[in-house]
C-alpha cells in the first residue's frame, strides 16, 4: 500500500518526489548534525549553538574553539589615578576651547575602560566617534601606548578619513606629535590592515577587487561596491569557458542549471566539438535579479568564504537543500578552480583569499615577523556588528599569535546589533551577541567587559520610539533602550506614514513636500548641517525623484546602507519594505558553517526590520514615510496609528 502511494505521488508530483528524494539524500550523509539552539525568547541571552568537528578534507568551515587558556590577560591594564585625573583635566580644557563636547558619564566609562577586553553596544548616534577618538587620545596621551602598536579599524575610507580628521584635531590641542602618515597607518579598514600583512607576508599580491578600477588606492571595505567591473567579468567569463571546455561534468551541470538540452554525443572516430559556454542568465532561489552564470558562482562564493566556509573543502552532498541547489555548488566547485588557476596566472589574488591564507599562517606562527604584527596589539574595532565569520577567523588568529609571542593584547569592540545591516554579504550581529565564545579572556569569568551609550544626541523621543518600534519583531537582540538628549520643538514628530504612494503617479507630490521640508529647515534655528536625507534600498527609485528635484535644494540621497552614520534634520523613505525571498542554498550553507543559531531566512527577516531601525534613527526632528504596501516595518509603523 505504502509503495504503490509512493508510485503515485511520483507520477503525479515528480519534482515534489525529487526534492523529498534529495533531501533524504541530504541527511544520510550528513556525519553530525549541528545541535541548534532553540530561539531565544528573552532578547539575547540564549546559550550559543553548539557547534560540530570537521570531518576530514572539510577545513576550517567551522569556527575555531577557544583555547583553554584563553587570549586576553584578566588584570586590568596599567593606568594609574594620575594619569585618569590628567585625562579628565585636559578633556575639560578641550571642552572650554571648543575642541570636543563634554563626555557623558557613560562615555568616561569606555574613554578610561581598562579592561583589555571590553565590548561596547553604541545606539544611533550615541556619539561614539567622539568617544572612539579620545579613548584613542588616553591610550597614546596617558597610558604610553606606542602609536605603532595601535590600530582602529573602521567601516569604509570615508569613515576612516573622517576618523583621522578628528584624530589629528584632537591630538594636536594634546600637543602629542602626530602627523597625516601616521594617522593613515593608526585608522584603517579591515582590507587596509590585511592588505599591510599581505604586503609584507604574501609578496605584495595584486587584487581582483580592484581590476580596472582607475580610483584604486588603499583597500576599502567591498561591502558597498557595485556590479562588476568589465575587467573582472572578463576574467570570471575566461575561467568559465576554460572550465566549460575542459570538464565534461561541469558542461552537464550547466545545461542542467540552464535548463538547456543536454549537448549531443560525440561522434565515434570524430574529435568531439565542445561549443562556447552558454551565456544566459541565471537565477537562483532567493536572489533578486539574473546574473550569468559565472558571476552568480562568484556571488555565492564569496558569501561561502566570508561566512567561513572553504569552497574547495565543501562537500555539495552535505548540505541539506534540494537538487537543483547541489548541483549549483557541485558546479560552482570546478569552476572554482578554474577562477584560481586564472587568478594565479596573472598574479591576481582576492580578498577573501588573503584573510583566509594569512589566518592559515597566524595559525601555524612559524618565523612571523613581529614588526610586522606589531600594530595590532591593541586593536579597537568600529561598527563590530557588521564583522563576518571570516573576519572573525582572522582576528583570533592574529591575536592568538600575537600573545604567544608574549604581546599583551587588547581589543575594544564598539558596535550595534540593531544596525546590523549586511546579512546578505556574510555578516552577522550573531557574533558580536555571541562575543565571548569567539574572543575568550583569561579572567575568572572569561568574559568581556560589557558597556553601554544610550544616550542618543540625535533623534528626538517620538523618533526612538517609532524606530524601537520596528525592531519588536526581532527574535535575537541586546536588551536595550535609547534615551533622546534633544527636546521635541513645535512642529516636531515621529514617523509621518503616507501609504498607498505611487512613485509613477504621485511624484509631483513627493516633490512638493521635499521642497517643504527644505522650506521648514530653513526657517528652524540650529537645524542640522545637512536640511534632509532622501533614503531608499534601491537607486532607482532615488534617481527618478533627483530628476525632479532642483539641484539648488539641499537635499542628499542615500541608499539606506549608505547612509548609516549619517543624518539629517528631516528623512523621507521611500521604501516599500518588501520581504525578503526564501534562500534555500544560504539557509544550508549557515548550517553547515557552525556559526549561526538562525537560518539565513530568519536571519534576512530581522535584517529587514534593523534596515527600516537605521533608516528612521537618520532624522533629527522629522520622518515621513512613503510606501505603496503595508507590509513589514510599515505595518508595524501603520499599527501605531502614524497614517497619513
Amino acid at each position: 500500500m505504502l509503495s504503490a502511494m509512493k508510485r503515485a505521488l511520483a507520477r503525479y508530483f515528480p519534482r515534489t518526489t525529487e526534492y523529498l528524494r534529495a533531501e533524504r539524500e541530504a541527511a544520510d550523509q550528513l556525519r553530525k548534525p549541528t545541535p541548534r539552539a532553540k530561539k531565544p525568547a528573552n532578547g539575547g541571552k540564549a546559550k550559543a549553538a553548539g557547534t560540530k568537528k570537521a570531518a576530514a578534507g572539510d577545513g576550517p568551515a567551522k569556527p575555531e574553539k577557544p583555547a583553554d587558556e584563553g587570549i586576553y590577560a584578566g588584570a586590568r591594564m596599567k593606568a594609574t589615578d594620575a594619569q585618569l585625573q590628567a585625562m579628565r583635566e585636559r578633556v575639560a580644557q578641550a571642552v572650554a576651547a571648543g575642541v570636543v563636547s563634554p563626555p557623558s558619564d557613560e562615555q568616561w566609562a569606555m574613554i578610561l575602560g581598562r579592561a583589555p577586553l571590553t565590548r561596547i553596544f553604541a545606539g544611533a548616534g550615541s556619539g561614539k566617534s567622539t568617544t572612539l577618538v579620545l579613548r584613542v587620545v588616553f591610550m597614546l596621551c596617558h597610558m604610553g601606548v606606542a602609536p605603532e602598536r595601535l590600530t582602529v579599524i573602521s567601516f569604509t575610507n570615508a569613515s576612516c578619513a573622517q576618523l583621522r580628521e578628528q584624530l589629528l584635531k584632537v591630538l594636536a590641542f594634546w600637543q602629542f606629535p602626530f602627523d597625516t602618515t601616521q594617522a593613515r597607518q593608526c585608522v584603517r579598514t579591515f582590507h587596509s590592515a590585511m592588505g599591510t600583512l599581505a604586503k609584507e607576508l604574501l609578496g605584495n599580491p595584486r587584487w581582483f577587487e580592484q581590476l580596472d578600477d582607475a580610483s584604486a588606492g588603499e583597500l576599502d571595505n567591498p561591502l558597498l561596491a557595485g556590479r562588476l567591473r568589465p575587467a573582472q567579468q572578463r576574467l570570471l567569463q575566461q575561467a568559465y569557458q576554460d572550465c566549460f571546455a575542459a570538464d565534461a561534468g561541469f558542461r552537464e551541470r550547466v545545461h542542467d542549471l540552464l535548463g538547456l538540452p543536454p549537448l549531443p554525443a560525440p561522434v565515434e572516430g570524430q574529435p568531439a566539438r565542445i561549443p562556447k559556454a552558454p551565456m544566459d542568465s541565471f537565477k537562483l532561489a532567493g536572489e533578486f535579479t539574473p546574473l550569468p552564470l559565472f558571476e552568480a558562482f562568484y556571488v555565492q562564493a564569496g558569501f561561502m568564504e566570508s561566512i567561513g566556509i572553504r569552497v574547495d573543502r565543501l562537500p555539495p552532498r552535505a548540505l541539506a537543500c534540494s537538487a537543483r541547489e547541489r548541483t549549483f555548488v557541485e558546479a560552482l566547485a570546478l569552476f572554482w578552480k578554474h577562477f584560481e588557476a586564472r587568478l594565479q596566472q596573472q598574479g591576481l589574488m582576492t580578498f577573501n583569499a588573503a584573510f583566509q591564507r594569512l589566518g592559515e599562517m597566524l595559525a601555524k606562527g612559524n618565523g612571523l615577523p613581529g614588526a610586522a604584527l606589531a600594530p595590532f596589539c591593541h586593536l579597537l574595532i568600529d561598527e563590530f556588528q557588521d564583522i563576518s565569520p571570516q573576519i572573525v577567523q582572522w582576528l583570533q588568529a592574529l591575536h592568538r599569535g600575537l600573545a604567544r609571542q608574549g604581546e599583551a593584547v587588547s581589543l575594544m569592540a564598539i558596535g550595534d546589533d540593531w544596525q546590523s545591516i549586511y546579512g546578505w554579504r556574510g555578516s552577522s550581529p550573531e557574533l558580536f551577541m555571541d562575543f565571548d565564545r569567539h574572543f575568550p579572556s583569561k579572567g575568572k569569568t572569561k568574559k568581556s567587559t560589557v558597556l553601554t551609550l544610550e544616550t542618543n544626541y540625535r533623534s528626538i523621543e517620538p523618533i526612538l520610539r517609532d524606530g524601537e518600534a520596528v525592531l519588536e519583531g526581532v527574535a535575537f537582540k541586546q536588551a536595550k533602550a535609547s534615551k533622546a538628549f534633544k527636546a521635541v520643538q513645535p512642529g516636531d514628530h515621529g514617523v509621518k506614514l503616507v501609504s498607498r504612494f505611487d512613485l509613477k503617479t504621485r511624484l509631483p507630490e513627493l516633490v512638493q513636500e521635499i521642497q517643504a521640508q527644505c522650506a521648514h529647515v530653513a526657517s528652524r534655528a540650529n537645524a542640522d548641517r545637512n536640511p534632509v536625507l532622501l533614503l531608499s534600498r534601491r537607486n532607482e527609485p532615488l534617481r527618478q525623484i533627483q530628476a525632479q528635484l532642483d539641484s539648488a535644494l539641499p537635499v542628499r540621497a542615500y541608499s539606506i546602507h549608505r547612509a548609516k552614520g549619517l543624518q539629517g534634520e528631516v528623512a523621507i523613505i521611500v521604501d516599500d519594505c518588501a520581504p525578503p525571498e526564501k534562500h534555500p542554498l544560504r539557509n544550508a550553507l549557515y548550517a553547515h558553517s557552525g556559526f549561526f543559531r538562525n537560518s539565513y531566512d530568519q536571519a534576512m527577516q530581522d535584517e529587514s526590520l534593523r534596515l527600516a531601525y537605521v533608516a528612521i534613527t537618520r532624522g533629527v526632528s522629522r520622518v515621513i514615510w512613503y510606501s505603496n504596501k503595508v507590509q513589514g516595518a510599515v505595518e508595524v509603523l501603520a499599527r501605531r496609528g502614524h497614517r497619513e
